[in-house]
């Protein structure tokens, strides 16, 4: 996951390439000007258009068909028992039941552990934990980062740090509290020095027992891949014994509220972009050699298309795929598996697709924003197990946009079901109501 905000929308507007293709053109009065002009951009237009639905019908012809007739029921939740978790949903739906949810609001209809992220930018994250706490595992509330200031490393975020409302968690249910750290200390130092190492681990140790969190989430690794250090098989192997000395450290912590349990330690893992592994990517051996030292992994399985690659934020048969390749198959994968958090994205995308490249996340309040104005045709696409619509903007550009439905969601949810695996929501105070009640 990303630090930065997600909830920025980048905007788009409409190409102004027609003006070199003109000159082709010289018609020999104003009116056929005109014509000849506004004849060229109609073609322009279709010829995008066409373009944009050929792409999508190529795009999904890469993946294995996913038939989405049945979902598991599980004691026949809210939506399902409303009929809302199907493929020919409609906008309508979306906007009426947006705001309905069930009045049973602590029965979990998802076993297996729930990791839920909270960022400061979408303060609403804070009421739907406090509302959904019975049915979230872990809490991961985004607010601090490990520095270097000089020859020194400082643990920022403390001021983040909101103890009315960890108290108010523990009151109403049993959900870990671990915020997440972002190991953003230069690696080179770090890795290499023990006395910078042992640091790291003790400022990390000293702020769980001063604000009694239940330990924390780590991202490194993607910090790691961009100091371009993880191709080198020493720097590698010093990553990874960090890792694990990190860990070893927290679980011989006993918690002052609870002697039995320890600090526990959760690593932010990035899925990788192909079948076959790059040298930079955590893989199957990374796993194994981290595995009795961490507690869960989250796997971040989102953000699969991007403004370059328009297409589905998270494929299923990508997930399948990532899963596969980090855990494997037999009854090993299963208990690899259990220790996974498979990542469910909370939040959507909407592309340009004519005009020129551009678009970018959007949250809850914009899409359905988008679905009061436009009125669109949701399509389910099969193989990728995600619903999208198309709109034209006020520049008569076109646009995709993709966001987590009930169905998407249900079947990703059977999908870690099946592997043993919990799930990790990037991020609770970005999606809507509907996804909140869903998912866990």
């Amino acid at each position: 996951m990303a630090a930065k905000k997600r909830s920025s929308r980048i905007s788009s507007s409409s190409s102004s390439s027609s003006s070199h293709r003109s000159e082709a053109f010289m018609p020999s009065s104003p009116d056929s000007v005109k014509s000849q002009t506004n004849r060229h951009r109609w073609l322009i237009t279709i010829f995008f258009t066409v373009f944009f639905i050929i792409s999508l019908l190529i795009y999904f012809q890469r993946y294995y068909y996913y038939t989405a007739t049945t979902v598991v029921d599980v004691e026949k939740p809210y939506v399902y028992q409303r009929g809302f978790v199907k493929v020919d949903s409609t906008y309508r739906e979306v906007i009426d039941e947006n705001l309905n949810v069930s009045e049973n609001i602590s029965q979990r209809h998802f076993g297996n552990p729930v990791l839920a992220y909270i960022t400061p930018w979408n303060s609403k994250g804070y009421d739907v934990a406090k509302k959904f706490s019975s049915k979230i595992t872990h809490l991961s509330p985004v607010w601090y980062e490990l520095k270097n200031e000089g020859s020194k490393l400082v643990l920022h975020g403390r001021h983040n740090a909101d103890r009315g409302w960890i108290s108010d968690i523990r009151m109403k249910g049993n959900a870990l509290i671990l915020p997440r750290v972002v190991l953003e200390a230069i690696p080179l130092d770090l890795l290499k020095k023990k006395k910078l190492r042992e640091k790291a681990i003790n400022l990390i140790i000293m702020e769980c027992k001063e604000m009694e969190y239940d330990g924390i989430v780590l991202e490194s690794w993607s910090r790691w891949v961009a100091y371009g250090i993880l191709h080198n098989s020493d720097m590698r192997n010093l990553a990874l014994q960090f890792i694990k000395q990190l860990g070893e450290a927290m679980h011989s912590v006993h918690l002052e509220r609870n002697g039995k349990t320890n600090l526990q330690l959760v690593y932010v893992i990035g899925p990788p972009r192909t079948d076959k592994l790059q040298e930079h990517d955590f893989g199957p051996e990374d796993l194994q050699a981290l595995y009795d030292a961490i507690d869960g992994f989250s796997l971040m399985t989102y953000d699969h298309s991007s403004p370059y690659n328009p297409g589905p934020n998270a494929p299923l048969k990508w997930i399948r795929s990532t899963l596969h390749l980090l855990v494997g198959a037999g009854s090993k994968s299963r208990r690899l598996g259990e220790k996974i958090f498979v990542g469910i994205n909370f939040y959507g995308n909407d592309f340009v697709m004519s005009g020129g490249l551009g678009g970018g996340p959007i949250i809850a309040h914009e899409y359905l924003s988008l679905l009061e104005q436009h009125k669109p045709l949701f399509h389910w696409e099969g193989n990728s197990a995600e619903h999208f619509f198309l709109y034209s903007d006020n520049q008569h550009v076109q646009h995709a946009v993709f966001y987590p439905t009930l169905m998407s969601l249900a079947m990703r949810l059977e999908e870690a079901r099946s592997w043993g695996a919990g799930i990790s929501v990037w991020e609770i105070g970005q999606g809507r109501r509907w996804h909140q009640g869903q998912s866990m």
